[in-house]
């Protein structure tokens, strides 16, 4: 025997003896032995959820009722107007709210359409609109209130900022015309359809930024 087969027989006797088993690759990651500096990758990633933003009519079922009341006063001086829209509450959209709040209108008496036109001023006009503009709505609105005891309502139906002397004065002058009772009716309507303007322009704000 050379001196070489005698270094490979004495490493032969040093070697570990063979294992008794083999590990396969599809042992469960529990059966795993605990190293050193092992880190475990078990616990679960959590994400945050943030709800939307509740629109503007979900404000308004959930307020409470005297800020609800209020936030419709805004859009129609009239308690009863009001309460019965607050007390209908919750409303699954906007053309369900505007359909109770026509219901609501048409059953006010002349008590409560004197109440609504208490709180209602001349519609505004532009800023840049000249003084002799101003004086003939003023005198126009005189002859009107001489005649009917209370203030002229027109609703807006998204007459221009340009166009509102023009429309103020034709109504004036066609209503005049009318007798008492049928300027009452005249009256309920164009309320009705303010309201109606004032609730939609709360509630369909740009991104719904309304405060009702």
């Amino acid at each position: 025997m050379t001196c070489l087969d005698n270094v490979v027989a004495h490493l032969a006797q040093l070697a570990p003896p063979p294992p008794t088993h083999r590990r396969g690759t599809t042992l469960p990651a529990h059966r795993l032995p605990r190293l050193p500096g092992q880190v475990a990758m078990t616990e679960q990633v959590k994400v945050q959820v943030h709800a939307p933003a509740p629109s503007a009519l979900e404000r308004f079922n959930q307020a409470p009722a005297d800020t609800a009341r209020q936030a419709l006063l805004t859009c129609l001086r009239s308690l009863r107007w009001a309460h019965r829209l607050t007390d209908h509450r919750p409303y699954p959209d906007l053309d369900a709210l505007l359909a109770a709040s026509d219901e609501a209108a048409y059953d006010l008496t002349t008590a409560d359409l004197a109440e609504a036109l208490a709180g209602e001023t001349l519609p505004p006009l532009p800023e840049d609109t000249y003084g002799a503009a101003h004086t003939a709505l003023n005198a126009a609105h005189a002859a009107y209130e001489a005649r009917f005891g209370h203030v002229f309502v027109i609703a807006p139906d998204g007459t221009g900022p340009g166009e509102i002397l023009d429309r103020a004065l034709e109504g004036i002058r066609t209503r005049l015309a009318n007798d008492p009772e049928e300027e009452r009716m005249v009256v309920a309507e164009e309320l009705r359809r303010l309201a109606k303007e004032r609730l939609t322009s709360h509630l369909r704000d740009t991104g719904n930024r309304a405060t009702l």
